[in-house]
């Protein structure tokens, strides 16, 4: 016997009409019917003695409207109490990350999950993949948003569908803002800044190819905003992720994407057997329900 057909039974009972009670519970008369009929057939006995007015009960329908209030009564009660628990789910949630395009999903999973539980706080923690993952080792972090390549053996991860671009950044009057893209020969020559991350580097090593070992490397830098302030003085260009750039003054700041394209991807991850806080363990299960299909 299903709640929610107790339920049917209860409003038909209290209305004495299936034509009123369809119309209150938003289903057809025929369906309500079909229902009812399945439920005498079900426990066996007549509960309804239907006159041309009016539906009344029988003596097993009165037993049984007594039950089902009963029943109901729990159920209400017991959903009401799951509910209390829930919002009082509280504490707070830190999440490293770089900045990256995957960032933007950040506020859809945080405000999703804050209309569940809105005792539930957050700190932002900015920096790059490598520190991040530091900072989760000795269990200051809860989370983090890590962009690839970084190594995940300890860690469980859901591998976002966002591609970040590499980019070449430059001033607006720079003769390479006229080009539609940038190649490793027209950067072989000219004062860079590459990421600190040597895992990163690496990466760039390959697209560079040859032409790696003549670089002229002036900087390394492990934010792309900070490195964006050497580019605006004219002291260097930078190799950086795009993620960033939407938010910059582009009249101040430009940049070109490189190519053959190159692209990282980035990992929502968390360290695998560790224990972690109710709220933390909420927040774990709520992104994993949105982006499970991802899940690796």
């Amino acid at each position: 016997m299903e709640i929610r057909v107790l339920r049917y039974f209860l409003t038909v009972a209290r209305e004495e009409s299936i034509t009123k009670a369809a119309g209150i519970l938003h289903i057809t008369q025929p369906t309500l019917s079909r229902q009812l009929a399945q439920m005498e057939e079900e426990i066996g006995v007549k509960l309804f003695d239907r006159g041309t007015r009016k539906i009344k009960l029988t003596n097993e329908g009165i037993l049984l409207r007594r039950r089902a209030e009963e029943i109901l009564q729990l159920v209400d009660k017991t959903e009401k109490e799951l509910v209390e628990q829930e919002e009082q789910v509280e504490g707070r949630i830190s999440i490293g990350c770089g900045e990256t395009a995957s960032v933007q999903l950040l506020p859809e999973l945080i405000g999703s999950f804050r209309k569940k539980y809105p005792r539930v706080g957050f700190d932002l923690f900015t920096a790059t993949a490598d520190m991040v993952k530091e900072q989760m080792d000795k269990g200051l972090l809860d989370i983090g948003l890590l962009l690839e390549p970084i190594d995940m053996e300890k860690y469980d991860f859901i591998r976002l569908d966002i591609k970040e671009k590499w980019v070449v950044l430059m001033r607006p009057d720079d003769p390479l803002s006229e080009k539609e893209a940038v190649t490793a020969k027209d950067l072989s020559e000219l004062p860079l800044i590459l990421p600190r991350r040597t895992n990163v580097q690496s990466e760039l090593a390959s697209w560079f190819g040859n032409y790696y070992d003549k670089l002229n490397i002036v900087f390394t830098s492990n934010l792309s905003t900070n490195s964006a302030i050497m580019v605006k003085r004219g002291l260097a260009y930078s190799l950086v992720i795009e993620g960033a750039l939407p938010f910059w003054d582009q009249s101040k700041i430009t940049y070109r994407p490189i190519t053959p394209r190159l692209t990282s991807t980035s990992v929502l991850a968390w360290k695998r057997g560790q224990p972690f806080s109710l709220a933390v363990t909420k927040f774990i299960e709520h992104f994993q329900c949105l982006l499970g299909i991802n899940k690796s």
